[in-house]
């Protein structure tokens, strides 16, 4: 846990994007990997990447030094696709693996069927920052909506937890208006006109909440540095692991942390940039590295971080970390990332007719 808020703000602030990274093999024993990940994952990948650097050195007998490269999802699956020479990716959510591959060709199609769990070694939800003593008395998600409430979300165009953000708005408009068994009820073609209204009614929901964002940062680091250090909003909207992160040294500089009770099921997703990895010769140690992510050692390093675990032992061990939330998914609700994309924030989708400033 950090010790100041100092310490703290001055990790918002170290967002890297190295664009002219050139990972190779520097000598017969010695490989440099690039991992482009997205913005919350520095303290993670700090610790990750030492234990891997040792782990390989002991298993393989080779020196490996990995570099970071941190920013929105979005923007990072971008700069590979235009050239960033990532060995791996760890991204916020599967749609901007699935861009690289569709616009880059750099992975194949199935990238998620190489690893278990479909690619993703951890998960994550979203919560909620307010400020010390809550004076907006904001509980839950439909306090978002409220016209005194500020909220500070990312931009979903660029963001990761932005579009997790934007998918929870509306998921739970839609549980509010169809009841628990929600998503039963969505996949039931006799009940077309009660879905329809819902998702009406789940638009002029989401639009209110984009009513109340003052300002749209382009990354989840930078929302919560204008939150914090700038002082804007009521209530910041951002990663679980973020804001639990950060959690005893912030309340002690006037913030505190609310957990809705339910949320969206959030899982970011790793692959290897198969082209790169192949022309650089580093394809047996970034397989490796992300492999590494499901061992238990990567599980506790995840789980120290706040990302919720995947292996049950691990998860057990750390449960008492993570509150209990009844959790959605992206494809009980949204029938996937592509049809999520297409439907809301590719250009002229529900996103960009919505949100106006």
């Amino acid at each position: 846990m950090f010790s100041s808020l100092r310490r703290w703000s001055f990790v918002l602030l170290g967002a890297v994007s190295i664009v002219g990274f050139q990972p190779q093999r520097s000598h017969a024993d010695s490989i440099e990997l690039l991992n482009v990940s997205y913005d919350p994952t520095r303290e993670l990948y700090r610790e990750f990447n030492e234990a891997f650097v040792k782990h390989y050195k002991a298993t393989a007998g080779v020196d490996v030094r990995v570099q970071q490269s941190h920013g929105g999802s979005g923007s990072q699956a971008r700069a590979v696709i235009d050239g960033l020479q990532a060995d791996v990716v760890t991204l916020a959510l599967a749609y901007d693996i699935d861009a690289i591959h569709q616009n880059g060709n750099l992975l194949p199609a199935d990238w998620q069927s190489k690893l278990p769990h479909n690619s993703a070694p951890y998960s994550s939800t979203l919560a909620f920052l307010v400020r010390k003593g809550n004076p907006k008395n904001i509980r839950d998600w439909s306090d978002l909506a409220r016209p005194d409430v500020a909220v500070i979300t990312a931009n979903p165009k660029t963001s990761g937890v932005a579009r997790w953000n934007y998918l929870a708005f509306w998921g739970e408009a839609l549980r509010r208006e169809l009841g628990p068994d929600f998503r039963s009820i969505l996949a039931d073609p006799t009940r077309a006109e009660d879905v329809a209204k819902a998702h009406t009614k789940a638009r002029a929901f989401v639009a209110a909440i984009y009513k109340n964002v003052p300002t749209l940062d382009r990354a989840a680091r930078g929302a919560t540095n204008t939150f914090i250090q700038r002082g804007i909003g009521d209530v910041l909207v951002n990663w679980e692991n973020e804001i639990l992160l950060g959690g005893n040294e912030l309340n002690k500089q006037g913030f505190e942390i609310v957990i809705p009770t339910t949320g969206i099921r959030a899982e970011p997703v790793v692959a290897v940039v198969e082209a790169n990895a192949a022309k650089r010769g580093t394809t047996e140690v970034a397989r490796a590295y992300l492999e590494f992510l499901y061992s238990k050692t990567g599980q506790e390093i995840a789980a120290r971080n706040y990302y919720r675990p995947v292996d049950p032992d691990i998860a057990e061990k750390f449960r008492d970390k993570f509150p209990k939330l009844e959790l959605f998914t992206i494809e009980e609700v949204f029938g996937g990332w592509q049809k999520a994309h297409n439907d809301h924030f590719a250009d002229g989708g529900t996103f960009d007719q919505i949100y106006t400033k």
